[in-house]
């Protein structure tokens, strides 16, 4: 596969930008290859500068479920464009968007759009602090919930990390020292929410249900459940932070699918149909703590953007469709059930976790249940073999792949046929 335009554009932007890149992960660091520079993208296809194409399960990192510039989102998008692309000014499209998702998702009674999941999450935190007057913060090992100081800790276990250390410079002590840090999927937590001193001064536990950026890893049976009943218990808020599950698991997300009820959600990716939207929302007499009425204060010039409420609704609008997601399931399922098929055939040599259309391949584990240290010099060479081969998937061991609606059963077939290829010479 040649590449010397996608060579040389990475190179002037490696003059001009940090490692090349606005988001450190395109980098593609420790893969042995130079970062895909897209062109376009059509259906589950991507083609780079080059003109080389790419099947593609990152889909904007899970933000693409209807694929690359599907015809309503487009045609949705533009007419707005026409109109007018920004106002920093109240339109009808916000509350169209606001009454479509309080609809839809039951622990909805009000919500605010901004554009990034990194808004949304430290947002719904700096109001669950001022709702409930209390400064501490649980999150979990392995979950990520944007780039906000007070979130980027260490992953940590039990109370021992009630002080934990940031994972980047920059981020002071002070700043996450009421962050407290617990392993996903362990229940000993329990004992920490009924016996610890600092239970008492906990505003709220955030958790994303399904694990996206360890790998795809669910929660094990109960667990999402028994953290909702022990906030319940303490006074604190049970935030579940759906940027990646909301509208991707479910129409209802897994709040849905596990009939939760939480104080707050947050969500992002795929309401904005290909376009920077994000939202957190929850009970009125949270929301409503907000500025103008309430004294927690969150701003933002476009939050709510014409076009991308557009696009927005459009996207909605398509998944909404009966039988939507039972195609996608099968899609999905068409893709795995052969690699599922073949890891069983040659033990050993992984195991695949699965939420929805969200997936991860785990190589060399019989199983992922929490945060690991993956084998990332096997991941290079399992990347590079699909990159190779015009499989593109996202680039990093602790990231979710995804299935679009867009996806062909040629490219799908295609795909599982690689992967067990490749599984094979293990």
């Amino acid at each position: 596969m040649q590449r010397p335009k996608t060579e040389s554009v990475y190179a002037k932007s490696c003059a001009v930008m940090p490692g090349g890149v606005n988001s450190p992960v395109r980098a593609f660091r420790g893969l042995g290859l130079t970062p895909l520079i897209v062109e376009s993208g059509q259906g589950d296809l991507v083609y780079d500068v080059d003109g080389n194409k790419y099947i593609d399960y990152c889909g904007s990192w899970g933000a693409l479920i209807l694929g690359h510039a599907p015809p309503t989102v487009v045609q949705a998008a533009c007419q707005q464009m026409a109109k007018g692309s920004s106002f920093g000014i109240a339109t009808a499209l916000e509350e169209q968007l606001a009454s479509k998702m309080v609809a839809l998702i039951h622990s909805l009674e009000k919500i605010r759009f901004v554009s990034s999941g990194t808004e949304a999450t430290m947002t719904a935190l700096r109001l669950a602090r001022g709702y409930t007057g209390r400064a501490k913060i649980v999150k979990f090992t392995g979950h990520y919930h944007g780039h906000s100081d007070f979130l980027l800790i260490q992953a940590g276990s039990g109370v021992a990390h009630i002080n934990p250390i940031a994972t980047s410079k920059g981020v002071l002590p002070s700043t996450i020292a009421d962050t407290m840090c617990f392993p996903f999927n362990d229940f000993s937590i329990r004992s920490f929410f009924r016996t610890h001193p600092h239970a008492s001064d906990v505003a709220a536990v955030i958790v994303e249900p399904v694990a996206g950026n360890m790998g795809v890893v669910p929660p094990e049976k109960g667990f999402l459940e028994m953290l909702r009943e022990e906030t319940q218990a303490i006074g604190a808020l049970f935030i579940m932070d759906e940027v990646i599950t909301g509208f991707r698991v479910a129409l209802q997300g897994m709040q849905g699918l596990l009939h939760l009820d939480p104080d707050l959600s947050c969500f992002g990716k795929v309401i904005g149909g290909g376009f920077p939207v994000a939202a957190f929302g929850g009970k009125t007499k949270i929301l409503d703590c907000l500025a103008p009425l309430g004294q927690v204060y969150q701003a933002g010039t476009l939050s709510g953007n014409s076009v991308a409420m557009s696009a927005a609704l459009a996207t909605l609008k398509e998944i909404e469709v009966p039988g939507f997601y039972d195609r996608l399931a099968a899609k999905t399922e068409r893709l795995l059930s052969p690699i599922r098929a073949q890891l069983e055939k040659k033990r050993g040599t992984g195991c695949l976790n699965a939420v929805g259309s969200m997936f991860s391949l785990f190589l060399k584990r019989s199983s992922v249940k929490a945060k690991e240290a993956l084998d990332e010099e096997e991941f290079a060479r399992f990347f590079r073999y699909l990159f190779e081969r015009g499989i593109y998937l996202s680039p990093s061991p602790y990231e979710a792949s995804f299935v679009s609606i867009a996806h062909t059963d040629e490219h799908l077939d295609y795909t599982a046929k690689t992967i067990c290829e490749y599984l094979d010479r293990c």
